[in-house]
């Protein structure tokens, strides 16, 4: 505890006296080049806001601080090199890239406001140019919040230009002065076009900014959970249970963080790789076995451990091998805990020997514990799925019993003490498993059998019944 609060401690000494170096080195360059030292001054008290708050790390002000200094240097070569009007500057990209990149409503309003308001103080603007401006960033970033298609980057620059045209407008409110050429040439064609150029500017560095940042925007997830990629075509080959199962999972996952507001797409390239160890050996793992004998009848419960242990391993090793992004690896060993293997600890304390204790912490896996919700999330999924499918009769009421014990005994084992999940949000992803689960083993009627060219039905308890896909109701009627 000692050592935990003497790191903190360091780290934030560290973080103050790396923020003051760099107001300093910021004050000076504005003095030498002769702008106002406000800049500096108003860029140290939104690095104070951003710590107060919470919501900020060095390593965010940093990166929002090259945001700004980019925005700033364009204002500044544009005032000073070339005749071009000031209103050609894409201040509203800023805010565009903040919200695609950290995907804060929040940090997208301040950073609209930072930058409107240093490029006025740069260019020695007015109100309505800052004004003028900030909405066209409120603008922008409200329209790329959650954005998945290149076309609705486009969209927002439309949506930008047509906010800055009806500012102009507000400003400007006799007509007669948009007859005027030099009017024209100054304001209206510039803030017309800003829109789209600081869409063009956003697609054409996103990707550049990404991996600087080493952050993943809704454009990289959905390229991650392409099943195209080549280790997720290699674990359908090789591990197709495992497959089936990640997907029922992303599913489960994916519909359980849309109710709680969590990153859903996040949520959804995480489960399609949080099993990929599985690929190793994967006739070990139970929905693999389709065709064999389970091996682990054949190997004591240490050696079952073991192997059930390496696949988080494994995994680790296999995701860095194909250079997935570190906050995609994070779901590989997370997605277990510390949980109890809790079948071969069983078998290990059944067939135990006389005198020999069996340790349970042997039996677990190494973790760490969910650190986000998104983890923790596929963590809940990843159980509830394999014992959902371990149910002979799944009907409702099953299933209902099922999930609420498993998410129970979760939280008891104390697996989602570290990843900010509410018990209300733990509620919502509880009945999303149920509705969900509920209707993928939905009811069917059992079809007629046809004799001699007519069909008759042949008697049954029940004219419906509910089963799995294993089921021998599913066998005898493949068509169903």
């Amino acid at each position: 505890m000692i050592a935990k609060f003497s790191e903190n401690v360091k780290k934030n000494i560290r973080d103050i006296l790396l923020a003051a170096i760099l107001t300093v080195a910021l004050t000076v360059f504005c003095y030498v080049i002769e702008y106002s030292l406000i800049v500096p001054f108003f860029l140290l008290f939104l690095g104070i806001h951003l710590k107060c708050s919470g919501t900020g790390t060095i390593k965010k002000f940093l990166n929002l601080g090259l945001l700004l200094t980019l925005i700033l240097f364009t204002a500044h070569v544009l005032s000073h090199y070339t005749e071009w009007p000031a209103f050609y500057i894409p201040v509203a990209g800023i805010a565009m890239l903040t919200m695609l990149l950290f995907n804060d409503l929040n940090l997208s309003f301040l950073m609209g406001l930072a930058s409107s308001v240093m490029v006025s103080i740069f260019l020695h603007g007015d109100f309505s140019m800052m004004i003028t401006f900030f909405l066209g960033s409120l603008a922008g970033a409200y329209s790329v919040r959650d954005a998945r298609a290149r076309d609705q980057l486009i969209s927002a620059g439309l949506f930008v230009s047509a906010i800055h045209l009806i500012c102009l407008v507000l400003f400007n409110p006799h007509l007669s002065m948009f007859m005027d050429k030099d009017f024209s040439r100054n304001y209206l064609y510039p803030l017309a076009a800003n829109g789209f150029i600081s869409s063009f500017l956003v697609v054409a560095t996103l990707k550049v900014f990404e991996q600087l940042f080493h952050v993943l925007t809704n454009f990289s997830l959905l390229e991650i959970a392409d099943s195209n990629r080549p280790i997720l075509k290699r674990m359908a080959l090789e591990a197709p249970g495992t497959w089936q199962h990640s997907l029922t999972v992303s599913q489960l996952s994916e519909a359980a963080a849309d109710a709680i507001g969590a990153n859903a797409l996040l949520t959804r390239a995480g489960a399609y790789y949080h099993d990929i160890g599985k690929i190793a050996k994967s006739e070990y793992f139970t929905e693999n076995q389709m065709y064999m004998d389970n091996k682990h009848d054949y190997i004591e419960p240490s050696m079952s451990r073991l192997v059930i242990l390496n696949h988080v391993k494994e995994g680790i090793e296999l995701a860095r091998k194909n250079k997935l992004h570190p906050i995609i690896i994070d779901f590989i060993p997370q997605h277990h805990g510390t949980s109890l293997i809790y079948y071969f600890y069983q078998k290990a304390l059944e067939i135990g020997e006389e005198g020999k204790t069996v340790s349970e912490e042997n039996f677990r896996y190494p973790g760490p514990k969910p650190q986000t919700k998104e983890a923790a999330i596929i963590l809940l999924a990843d159980s509830v799925e394999g014992a959902s499918r371990a149910l002979d009769d799944p009907n409702p009421t099953k299933i209902e019993e099922t999930v609420k014990k498993i998410v129970n005994n979760k939280f008891i084992d104390g697996q989602l003490d570290e990843c900010g999940l509410t018990l209300k949000e733990i509620e919502k992803i509880s009945e999303t498993f149920i509705r969900i689960l509920s209707a993928m083993f939905h009811a069917r009627i059992k079809y007629p059998e046809k004799k001699n060219g007519i069909s008759i039905r042949k008697p049954t308890e029940k004219s419906s019944a509910q089963f799995s896909p294993d089921s021998k109701d599913r066998k005898s009627n493949p068509s169903s």
